[in-house]
């Protein structure tokens, strides 16, 4: 497939696809014409790509990472290294603190929607 009808299935822009290129997450082949040529697992590997940046990761790591994982399903392969491994309880540790962190501050909001909730219908006894 060429990259437009790749871009349009995943979501995901044309100049982010070439981006992924010269990361080495993404390859394609070339047509006689020059155009690039993606396998249809190319998808499920954009997809994968995705989610990896959405936790964070940065692409050197996410490089490190796709050889390990089944584009199809995103479970893992029998590829993987020890280093790679504790790369990965890195990251995971920091995404973990970071859920910690979104938690605390959205405790933060509902205790001040809760106030404003009660100022606004007067339950407080201040009225409007």
């Amino acid at each position: 497939m060429r990259i437009g009808e790749l871009a349009r299935r995943t979501g995901v822009s044309e100049r982010s696809l070439r981006y992924y290129e010269t990361q080495g997450l993404l390859t394609a082949d070339r047509t006689p014409g020059g155009h690039r040529d993606y396998p249809d697992w190319a998808v499920d590997r954009v997809i994968r790509i995705q989610e990896f940046y959405a936790a964070g990761l940065c692409s050197s790591k996410i490089a490190e990472l796709l050889p390990c994982v089944r584009d199809s399903d995103g479970g893992p392969s029998a590829i993987a290294t020890p280093r790679l491994v504790g790369d990965l309880t890195v990251e995971r540790d920091r995404i973990d603190r970071k859920i910690s962190e979104l938690l605390r501050s959205r405790d933060v909001l509902d205790d001040v929607i809760a106030t404003a909730e009660g100022r606004d219908t007067g339950a407080d006894g201040a009225g409007r």
